[in-house]
């Protein structure tokens, strides 16, 4: 099975890269990169093809593709994939606009082709084992979460809105809504929220918060923002509170690490132990489209998330609540 990577833009594309050419069953084929000296370093890093014509990408031999562009860019890149009959595991947020992810699974639908939207938390253990426990009841009804996305701020083409869609609420709400979903099968109601740019000159949002109120009733609360100094050791943090009738659940996929206290890199950096989560994602995928089933991670996921995120765009320009409706 041969994969190709679509961009190196997005800074996940260098795990995702490293997981599939450690994997023994595929081989990292091709890179097309828009930026061609980041693509030729790209293909001189991980050992592969290198080309700048997009056409000519496709018409190779790959049997899917990665894609790590702008955000902007998935609807076009997912598009010409899927009529070249190519599978997909695309980064989030699967679009900037829900009638383009509506449009992207369509044509993904109509070619026959596997849409996996990129949500690597989900393959954390811990928050496996924080599934399994919800669901057994060992919390009782959950009737509250509060979830903290916090991270560095990017900067690049992720501050400039018309590639990203917008600041750090487009960049964080989507993993915590998208383990919300997964965990308690639930659906968003209403979002109300306040965004603000407080930490960076920038032309985006860097912080805020975000309540919702799920189908079911859950109330929820999630901090998606830019907070983290740039010397933080990790990138960010992914921490959720469950608040149920017979106790409370505190997950932190993020927790099982080390401090290396590093002089000679003048730096402190966060040496993860657990089971790599980006390379479960990508196990995920590999699997997928080799015993041609559905994805775990859906493009309809990706689309349910987007949603939040543009209700909580829409609800801090109105300062209203804004209802959800499918």
């Amino acid at each position: 099975m041969k994969i190709g990577i679509i961009s190196f833009a997005h800074m996940h594309a260098l795990s995702y890269a490293t997981h599939i050419v450690n994997n023994p069953e595929v081989e990292l084929a091709y890179i097309w990169d828009n930026d061609e000296q980041r693509g030729k370093e790209m293909a001189t890093k991980f050992d592969c093809q290198f080309t700048s014509d997009f056409d000519e990408f496709l018409n190779t031999d790959i049997d899917a593709v990665i894609i790590c562009s702008e955000n902007a860019n998935h609807k076009e890149h997912v598009i010409q994939a899927a009529r070249a009959k190519k599978h997909i595991l695309c980064e989030k947020p699967i679009a900037t606009e829900i009638e383009d992810a509506k449009e992207m699974i369509k044509v993904c639908e109509e070619e026959g082709v596997i849409l996996q939207v990129a949500y690597p938390v989900r393959f954390a253990p811990v928050l496996g084992k924080a599934k399994q426990l919800i669901e057994s009841g060992a919390i009782g009804e959950v009737i509250a979460i509060s979830g903290t996305n916090h991270g560095k701020m990017p900067g690049g083409w992720f501050i400039e809105k018309d590639l990203s869609g917008g600041g750090a609420a487009t960049d964080h709400i989507v993993h915590i809504m998208d383990l919300i979903r997964w965990i308690l099968k639930d659906e968003v109601k209403s979002v109300y929220a306040e965004l603000d740019t407080r930490f960076y000159d920038i032309d985006v949002e860097d912080c805020g918060m975000v309540t919702l109120e799920l189908e079911s009733g859950v109330i929820v609360s999630i901090d998606p923002s830019w907070s983290r100094p740039q010397t933080f050791p990790t990138w960010g943090d992914a921490i959720i509170n469950f608040v149920g009738t017979k106790g409370n659940l505190s997950v932190d996929a993020f927790k099982q690490h080390t401090l290396f206290y590093n002089d000679g890199a003048g730096s402190i950096e966060q040496l993860p132990f657990s089971e790599d989560m980006d390379e479960g994602l990508i196990k995920d995928f590999i699997k997928c489209v080799k015993k041609g089933g559905n994805p775990s991670i859906t493009g309809t996921d990706g689309l349910r998330t987007l949603e939040v995120v543009k209700a909580a765009h829409e609800s801090d320009e109105k300062r209203e609540t804004v209802f959800l409706n499918r």
